[in-house]
């Protein structure tokens, strides 16, 4: 539920009323027995060409549903080429990626995952084969309505699990901020101008900007990540893509000269899980993140106008970290299924510190 208006005024007593758009984000409905479904595949590396990935590979849940590394891993014989995003509040999403090229809807993005050639490599007749072998699969698809395991019902099954991860337990939901982390959100939607694009209840405008991040060099030193690239390039009709040398992010959307290097802008839910940052990796903290901003952004001929030098003391960037710090709560506190190494038995855990143990 919202914080009621007198409440957030009660917070916020010493500075700003919360804005009205702000607060919890609401969870969304949810089918139980097809969510349980989507986990129990979200989990399950068959679904990988060669066994060897899962959706939770890259997505672990104890990092907020990212992996920690700067770029992502991909199927055997290539590297990703970019930063691994949370899944935390996706079902509210209007695009996916970092370019925002997927903006039809979660069962299509589900499908692009499995079957690139660069993440799971999977032919999903296959998939549907491996599914029916597997007499647990058979009950919970029957069990969700969807008949006999089939191709459309896991994904289906997977959109349904992926809504169901919602942020909570922030210290901004709950009323429940520090002094500074109050400050900083002054700071936030005042003199640092973050929310100009951090916006909503998710803090992100789900439009695209050029704020200068710089190349991750190890795209192109990397002869893996390198060609996983040249791949994509050549699929989105880059031109002249085998001496491209630059992400160019939102550019392969439409061709448009000033979207070149623009990413669609980040949610700020659960972010001190989710290091290293930008689509890229290239920053490795929040108080990198915050200086970067404080700089004005990086060096780029098409970066956002809006971005300027901030001038912010040591004490504004120490409070506007408090701030961003109070967004993250417990996206991932849910069972999980942990697979057995050999024969795909599984149990469920209560919480991922369990799973580990």
């Amino acid at each position: 539920m919202r914080l009621p208006a007198s409440l957030a005024a009660l917070l916020f007593a010493s500075s700003s009323a919360l804005s009205a758009d702000l607060g919890p984000v609401e969870p969304l409905q949810v089918n139980e027995d097809l969510a349980a479904l989507g986990k129990r595949l979200f989990y399950d590396s068959r679904l990988s060409g060669d066994t060897n990935l899962s959706c939770s590979s890259c997505h672990q849940p104890e990092k907020a549903f990212t992996d920690g590394e700067p770029l992502s891993t991909a199927y055997s014989g290539s590297e990703g080429f970019r930063n691994t995003p949370t899944l935390a509040n996706v079902g509210h999403r209007v695009n996916w990626m970092h370019d925002g090229r997927l903006g039809t809807n979660l069962n299509d993005v589900s499908r692009e995952m499995i079957t690139e050639d660069y993440i799971m490599n999977m032919d999903m007749r296959m998939m549907q084969e491996r599914l029916k072998q597997d007499p647990i699969y058979i009950k919970m698809f029957a069990a969700a309505g969807k008949g006999e395991p089939s191709n459309g019902g896991a994904r289906s099954a997977l959109q349904e699990f992926l809504k169901s991860i919602t942020s909570a337990g922030a210290d901004f939901d709950a009323g429940n901020m520090s002094a500074a982390a109050k400050r900083g959100y002054e700071l936030f939607t005042g003199k640092a101008g973050c929310s100009t694009c951090h916006s909503g209840n998710r803090f992100t405008d789900d439009k695209r900007h050029n704020t200068g991040v710089p190349d991750n060099p190890a795209i192109w030193a990397d002869p893996l990540r390198h060609q996983t690239y040249v791949a994509y390039a050549k699929f989105m009709g880059v031109e002249n893509y085998m001496n491209v040398r630059e992400d160019l992010g939102a550019y392969i959307q439409d061709h448009t000269p000033a979207a070149k290097r623009s990413f669609v802008t980040p949610s700020l839910r659960e972010l001190t899980y989710t290091a290293p940052y930008m689509h890229n990796g290239m920053i490795a903290t929040l108080e990198d993140v915050i200086e970067f901003y404080n700089q004005g952004g990086g060096k780029d001929t098409l970066k956002d106008k809006a971005l300027k030098p901030l001038n912010l003391s040591n004490r504004e960037k120490a409070d506007l970290l408090a701030f961003l710090q109070a967004l993250s709560g417990e996206s991932f506190n849910q069972p999980y299924y942990v697979w057995e190494e050999d024969d795909y038995e599984y149990h469920v855990v209560s919480d991922w510190n369990n799973a580990k143990n």
